[in-house]
């Protein structure tokens, strides 16, 4: 972890008690790790709009799995995308639909032509892109975390 640095923050009081309740309602365990959470979302947001930081981010899709040629064509468009896609979750929701959970890292602006080049098929009901994080960390890097986990971040998931 990197070092601390304090400062202050001066806030109208009607502002602070919105905060307290924002604190309080997220469970946060203080309002510096409130801040620090919401600065983080803020920067990787930044870069997500930037287009040429890279951040991490989930496609959605769920859709119809009886459209002629749509699987294909998913599955082909990912393929196109080895860099980006890094692991997908498939299930099936009913008789008709499924719903592909996609994990993507890149380039802001090209996970979202990539997700609007998906969610454009014929076929696809739905497909929302949600911002992670940022993804500026290397693969080899030592974790500054102390739980154990595998070292293969997602890799031999991903599909063939």
């Amino acid at each position: 972890m990197s070092d601390l640095s304090r400062f202050s923050v001066s806030l109208e009081s009607d502002l602070l008690e919105a905060f307290d309740v924002f604190v309080r309602d997220g469970s946060f365990a203080t309002r510096s790790e409130a801040i620090r959470q919401l600065l983080r979302q803020t920067l990787t947001r930044d870069a997500f709009e930037g287009d040429d930081k890279p951040v991490t981010a989930t496609l959605t899709l769920v859709y119809d799995h009886h459209r002629p040629h749509l699987v294909e064509k998913l599955l082909e468009l990912q393929h196109q995308h080895p860099g980006q896609v890094v692991a997908t979750l498939h299930v099936h929701l009913d008789h008709d639909r499924c719903m592909e959970v996609i994990v993507l890292k890149g380039p802001g602006g090209e996970l979202r032509n990539l997700a609007a080049s998906l969610r454009g098929l014929k076929g696809v009901h739905a497909g929302e892109l949600a911002l992670a994080g940022s993804a500026e960390h290397d693969h080899n890097h030592p974790h500054d975390h102390d739980h154990p986990h595998s070292h293969d971040h997602g890799h031999t998931h991903k599909k063939k």
